[in-house]
């Protein structure tokens, strides 16, 4: 759906599921989120994963996904593609969702 073969500002988007309340919801959730993330463009660097706690506390699991820019990241966020997944993630897990500009491009 979107172009990200020149060079933009990437972004980044950070989710932490800090309780899944509904097992069989987060499933679905993680079943129907990544075809519609790479549609946009994104590209999970981390996808499920089981954070080591250096300080503080930590959620059950975290994704990362590198976006093209933050326009597309929240076109994503914000999309009729999208808003199942949305729907079912508000029930089904307690979550941190961040989203970060990353660096510019050096080359």
């Amino acid at each position: 759906m979107f172009d990200n073969t020149t060079a933009r500002t990437p972004a980044y988007s950070i989710t932490e599921v800090l309780e899944v309340l509904d097992p069989a919801g987060a499933q679905r959730y993680a079943e129907l989120t990544p075809p519609v993330v790479e549609e946009f463009g994104g590209r999970f660097v981390v996808l499920g994963a089981s954070p080591t706690v250096a300080e503080g506390q930590a959620g059950v699991a975290v994704a990362i996904v590198q976006w093209p820019d933050m326009a597309t990241l929240q076109a994503w966020y914000d999309s009729t593609e999208y808003a199942p997944a949305r729907r079912i993630a508000a029930t089904a897990m307690r979550r941190r969702l961040l989203f970060l500009p990353g660096l510019a491009p050096t080359d």
